[in-house]
């Protein structure tokens, strides 16, 4: 069997592989990037982007039904084509995915191969070929970055057909008449919402009363309450029965009030969450050390495994770490794991950014810095503002949400913010430099806002933060 020999080779080439194989490369190594799948991110395939393709048709959806409001009527009848919503998702996401593949076609034959990989030990890889047949590969610095995949409960396999993931929803050549989407993480309710929105007759189930990334008790009980004023949420539900009826799902669930109700839906869509893709790479060949869930240990700042034997020379990137599954940071830990992979021994921290968190549901959702149930245990302050009654907002008819802000009462600064509210994606973006600065929450106020413009609700949460942090330091003087 013939064995190759490589500085770097690189498993999986999703946003983090493919960073790591252009920054182990401009450190001079010879890398070989290995892909066992298709070719195209997660993100382009069955992630953001198609997502928000569906989510920008249920937003223009939404604006019809609610023109009347501003005093606009429409004449005639409106109609939602299921069909040519898909088409569209699936034209526009095969666009985005066509960008990358030019990516990865620009990339020398002799640097890629495809084929799934095996670790046979810490520097030698067991390559079946997608042409046949298996290859060896030797390769002095290993990067894992083969990403994850949905899981859902085992029972609900026997749907067959019936169940879908996220994945599946975007091949859908026709919107369906029903849906009940279990688990209201990211995913659930920015596609549950938008089916909503679409005409589709939608249920979201949850369990333990969380919805989205929202750790604020407050916000967290606000965003609850106006999703459920849409369709029909049911944050902490219990399963009693799923079975199939013919080309149907009969689903019977009690609320956390006690009621139980059946609803017989199209499809199930599995939304519980993602795993990483540990499994066959062979891990237990290695020296490395792996946590219950086979993931190996690394250091965030440097991306390098952890091992039992003092071998540093494999490096892990992207949503296979099970730590922030978000394209820019993938992107992020890629250039990181393969930097050093590439230059080895010589490593060094890499850039890691202050935490973005973004849902595009309507109201938004931003989580910045370490969120709520991360806030300093010593102590910290709030600055609160609704959107109900801020200017911008009502104009626009865009006036539901909070904005919490959150200060050290020590040195006054800025910490981060949990925000669901108008227009959250970009003031959330405001507020990750904020944190990522290190400023002051009197620094932030100095900075200049127009009028009228929705960041005035952002001031006034600031305003109050900062008259909080006042008189912290009047009564502790």
């Amino acid at each position: 069997m013939q064995t190759l020999n490589v500085d770097v080779a690189v498993i999986g080439a999703g946003t983090a592989g493919l960073a790591a194989y252009r920054a182990a490369k401009a450190e001079g190594a010879s890398t070989m990037v290995i892909e066992g799948f298709q070719y195209g991110t997660t993100c382009a395939r069955v992630g953001c982007m198609p997502s928000k393709l569906l989510i920008a048709a249920a937003e223009a959806a939404h604006g019809i039904s609610t023109a009347s409001n501003f005093g606009v009527h429409l004449d005639g009848i409106v109609t939602i084509n299921g069909k040519e919503v898909m088409a569209r998702v699936r034209r526009e996401r095969d666009r985005f995915v066509g960008f990358v593949l030019d990516g990865v076609e620009a990339i020398p034959a002799q640097d890629k191969v495809r084929g799934v990989a095996k670790f046979l030990s810490d520097d030698l890889l067991e390559v079946t070929l997608d042409s046949g047949g298996t290859q060896q590969l030797h390769a002095k610095r290993i990067v894992i970055a083969t990403g994850s995949r949905a899981t859902y409960p085992d029972f609900l396999n026997k749907l067959g057909d019936r169940l879908v993931i996220n994945d599946d929803v975007f091949e859908w050549e026709d919107l369906p008449k029903s849906v009940l989407v279990l688990g209201p993480g990211v995913i659930g309710l920015e596609l549950g919402q938008a089916l909503s929105r679409l005409g589709v007759r939608t249920t979201v189930l949850g369990r333990g009363g969380r919805v989205g990334p929202i750790t604020d008790p407050q916000i967290r009980a606000y965003a609850i309450k106006t999703f459920q004023q849409e369709f029909t949420l049911y944050p902490d539900a219990a399963l009693v029965n799923v079975e199939r009826s013919g080309d149907s799902v009969t689903v019977i669930y009690r609320t956390d009030s006690g009621d139980t109700h059946t609803e017989t839906v199209d499809y199930l869509l599995a939304t519980t969450g993602r795993s990483a893709n540990v499994q066959g790479l062979g891990l237990e060949q290695t020296s490395l050390k792996l946590d219950k869930q086979g993931v190996p240990a690394y250091s965030r700042t440097t991306m390098q495994c952890e091992s039992v034997n003092g071998n540093r020379t494999i490096f892990i990137a992207g949503d296979v770490n099970n730590d922030l599954p978000l394209l820019h940071e993938a992107a992020d830990e890629g250039k990181i794991a393969g930097a050093n992979a590439g230059r080895y021994p010589n490593i060094l921290p890499g850039l890691r950014r202050a935490g973005l968190g973004i849902v595009f549901s309507d109201p938004q959702i931003a989580i910045v810095g370490p969120g709520h149930q991360h806030l300093p245990k010593e102590g910290y302050v709030t600055g609160k503002v609704s959107f109900e009654d801020q200017g911008r907002s009502r104009v626009m008819l865009k006036n539901k949400g909070l904005l919490h802000v959150y200060g050290d009462p020590q040195t006054g600064r800025f910490l981060g913010a949990e925000m669901f509210g108008p227009q959250a994606e970009h003031i959330g973006h405001l507020l990750a430099w904020a944190v990522q600065s290190r400023l002051t929450v009197s620094e932030m106020l100095a900075m200049p806002f127009y009028h009228p413009v929705i960041e005035e609700g952002l001031r006034t949460a600031l305003r109050d933060l900062d008259a909080k942090l006042r008189l912290r330091e009047l009564k502790a003087a």
